[in-house]
């Protein structure tokens, strides 16, 4: 950089490190930024908006009337429903596991078509070029995605609660929060692993609808995994979101933890919090790389 005419040597020096070096201060008003500039984007968008929230209740809709027309009426689908989940409250049941899979989905859905987008748009390189560095946009990327899948969630919940008629102030509501809220930070780990896959194979449509399929499969979202052949049980208990959606129903329905005990369970999410986030951005660094390497960041 050269220097200025009539800028002091001192402010000069100032103003160099200013532009390449980056305080916490800085970093956080990068993060809101990004946060409020997909606020902006999301906003010319009211459709999407609308269906965030209609869509769990359409989800959850089909089983709840199918399992009234074969169960013999809802009194005798809910005594059948409890035999095997230990709930007769099959309605919120659904409900629940239905918004917590638009949470797993929206989640894939933020970070991958963010990823695609930009490379679509051929803006991928030049956010790769920023000093800024691209933890602060993928926290600024997370973080709005966060907030809008936990608001969605109440929306949506209180929505499906209003139409089908249940209480939705049942249950440790506080406890179901703080399940939710955990849960979010081993979901950010799973869609950079979506971001990883996306950056290699520059495909995110196919992908990401097969994947929210097998993610629902695996967190039971119509089922207690407890059905599942122990192999597959197993395969089902090492996915974050299984956790948090089993922590939500065991809060608000009594369906009871994996672990009996709320705490151990929670303990078990927090272990993901911690191992989720790191595979997934070493994952996503190291195909960065190898990306890198065959100039092949922004090509699509």
């Amino acid at each position: 950089m050269s220097r200025l005419p009539n800028v002091p040597i001192n402010q000069f020096v100032a103003m160099s490190a200013s532009l390449t070096r980056f305080s916490f201060a800085n970093k956080f008003r990068l993060i809101w930024a990004v946060v409020m500039m997909r606020v902006r984007v999301m906003s010319r968008y009211p459709g999407w908006r609308l269906l965030d929230i209609i869509m769990p209740t359409f989800i959850a809709a089909m089983p709840i009337l199918l399992g009234q027309a074969i169960g013999g009426g809802a009194a005798q689908a809910a005594a059948n429903f409890q035999q095997n989940t230990g709930t007769a409250n099959y309605v919120a049941y659904l409900l629940i596991g239905s918004n917590v899979f638009m949470m797993v989905s929206g989640t894939m859905w933020n970070v991958g078509y963010w990823l695609r987008r930009e490379q679509e748009t051929g803006t991928l390189e030049a956010l790769y070029l920023a000093p800024t560095g691209r933890g602060a946009i993928l926290a600024g990327i997370a973080l709005y995605g966060n907030l809008r899948m936990t608001l969605n969630f109440i929306l949506a919940f209180t929505l499906g609660s209003l139409v089908f008629r249940v209480n939705p102030l049942q249950g440790d509501i506080l406890l179901a929060l703080v399940f939710i809220l955990v849960g979010l930070i081993p979901l950010f780990g799973i869609s950079l692993l979506y971001g990883a896959i996306i950056l290699r194979v520059k495909e995110a449509n196919a992908l990401i609808r097969l994947a929210q399929w097998a993610a629902s499969f695996l967190m039971g979202l119509f089922f207690p995994i407890a059905i599942f052949p122990p192999w597959l049980k197993m395969v089902a208990l090492m996915f974050p979101p299984t956790w948090m959606n089993n922590g939500v129903r065991a809060s608000l329905l009594g369906v009871g933890f994996f672990f009996e005990r709320w705490y151990l369970d929670l303990a078990m999410l927090g272990v993901f919090c911690v191992l989720a986030p790191w595979v997934g951005y070493w994952l996503f660094t190291r195909t960065e790389r190898d990306v890198q390497r065959g100039a092949g960041i922004g090509e699509f």
